[in-house]
């Protein structure tokens, strides 16, 4: 994905959504001179060209393993990868959308054109900048079920304004399960609009700080794996293998891997992540995210505090932070369990 990636911004084409090789030749076999084999692109590159390679025509190669790319005609801008203002490559310069032309129908292509989750939200008025594009005002009159937005048809023209750019919000590609918060579990990725699992050879805290900053969770605490599980096996594909992250991703599915579904894993190797979660508090062992044992996170280590330590007040400010609500009671005496985290004693 990353040597993909440089070639989508070389042509002026937007994101990679695909980087297709696996002995596959998926667009059919090329002729002549095999110029390129072991690309190794850092991504930061403008051209091809400028990335490490074997040698111009150095190779062990057949046409039947020609390397593929797809990017997308679309991008969401001003947001995340999967999160932004949208943007439609047309004529070779991109434009915005009007938000009048624009509907539920068409962000569900959209979103799956760009290989991610489903669509959240639809918003307008600018609500993701009104930036300085040309506006696309043609009304897009997708069905829900194309490809590309490019196959959607189109009708009349709409009077518009850069301030009714409209924005798209889709539901994010990986996710943390099995954990005791969002920001803790195993590792799963969504790609073809199925949720798959990582394994976790080579599967490191460089892996595990992509995916803390793309679910916004902070910082990376630990990266869970050793054939172990941690939380749990998975079910389905197993979509990635030997992740090899450079922690400049902005996304898990821009490091590199073995390939899409390429691996010699089983679902006890599925691959778990910890991430700091930004706060500083976390309930464990309840029934739900707002009971259970109170931890802090200190020195990159979670402290269970003592009930001493602890009243109504303390209370108030940590189902504040947790984003729940009133505090209903404060319990002593291992309510929850002991747990084994170590205690934070307070002054």
């Amino acid at each position: 994905m990353t040597d993909a990636a440089v070639v989508c911004r070389e042509l002026d084409c937007g994101e990679p959504v695909e980087a297709l090789g696996d002995n596959k030749a998926h667009f059919g076999e090329g002729s002549g001179q095999i110029w390129m084999n072991d690309v190794d692109c850092s991504g930061s590159e403008s051209t091809l060209k400028n990335c490490r390679s074997g040698g111009w025509g150095v190779n062990n190669c057949g046409h039947g393993e020609d390397a593929g790319v797809r990017c997308s005609g679309v991008r969401l801008v001003g947001g995340s990868r999967c999160s932004g203002r949208l943007q439609i490559l047309h004529d070779q310069t991109w434009m915005s959308v009007c938000d009048a032309a624009f509907d539920q129908q068409d962000a569900e292509v959209v979103c799956r054109e760009l290989d991610c989750g489903a669509p959240v939200q639809v918003l307008g008025a600018a609500a993701f900048d009104k930036g300085d594009n040309q506006m696309w005002t043609q009304e897009i009159q997708c069905r829900g079920n194309e490809s590309f937005i490019r196959l959607c048809p189109t009708s009349h023209d709409i009077q518009c304004s850069q301030e009714n750019s409209v924005g798209l919000i889709c539901s994010e590609t990986v996710r943390l399960v099995g954990g005791n918060s969002p920001c803790s579990g195993r590792v799963e990725v969504l790609h073809r609009g199925q949720w798959g699992t990582v394994c976790d050879n080579g599967w490191d805290m460089t892996d595990a700080a992509v995916v803390c900053r793309e679910l916004d969770c902070g910082e990376a605490v630990e990266a869970l794996g050793d054939d172990e599980a941690h939380f749990g096996p998975g079910s389905g594909p197993i979509w990635m293998d030997k992740v090899a992250c450079s922690e400049s991703e902005s996304t898990l599915k821009g490091c590199r891997s073995k390939g899409w579904g390429e691996h010699n894993c089983g679902h006890g190797e599925d691959a778990g992540v910890r991430c700091s979660d930004h706060k500083q508090s976390r309930l464990v062992d309840g029934s739900h995210l707002c009971s259970g044992r109170l931890e802090l996170f200190h020195g990159n280590t979670w402290h269970t505090v003592c009930d001493a330590a602890f009243d109504q007040q303390d209370a108030e400010v940590v189902c504040r932070e947790l984003d729940c609500g009133a505090p209903v009671q404060v319990l002593g005496a291992a309510a929850f369990g002991k747990g084994d985290a170590q205690m934070c004693i307070m002054n």
